[in-house]
């Protein structure tokens, strides 16, 4: 019993090792996924619109994305996402980037 309680405090550990600038990252990247993922697409398919000279739909996703980047709330969680993004390269917690990197992988394979 008392190597189960240890390992149930243990399990959670990495998550409270991770800087007060890392986890806000991440909890902002998090809300954002769904809009960086449309954002990812769109960029997608204005690349093969405008291989393929299809201009029409070029414009139509184009307009999209510009409606994504006019957003207010969007804008402001991106301009914050931008202002801690130095901090934490500076960071002297190795566990920073490593989580912040997991968790952008696991978003982008969750956008395909």
């Amino acid at each position: 019993m008392t190597r189960f309680l240890l390992l149930l405090v243990l399990l959670p550990a990495p998550v409270f090792a991770l800087s007060a600038a890392a986890q806000e990252f991440m909890t902002i990247s998090k809300e954002l996924e769904p809009v960086q993922c449309e954002k990812r697409q769109l960029r997608r398919k204005i690349a093969l619109a405008e291989a393929e000279r299809r201009d029409d739909d070029a414009k139509a996703a184009r307009a999209r994305f510009a409606e994504l980047n006019k957003d207010p709330k969007t804008a402001r969680l991106e301009k914050r996402l931008a202002e801690l993004e130095p901090r934490l390269r500076k960071s002297s917690d190795p566990e920073d980037l490593q989580a912040i990197s997991l968790q952008q992988r696991e978003a982008f394979y969750r956008c395909e």
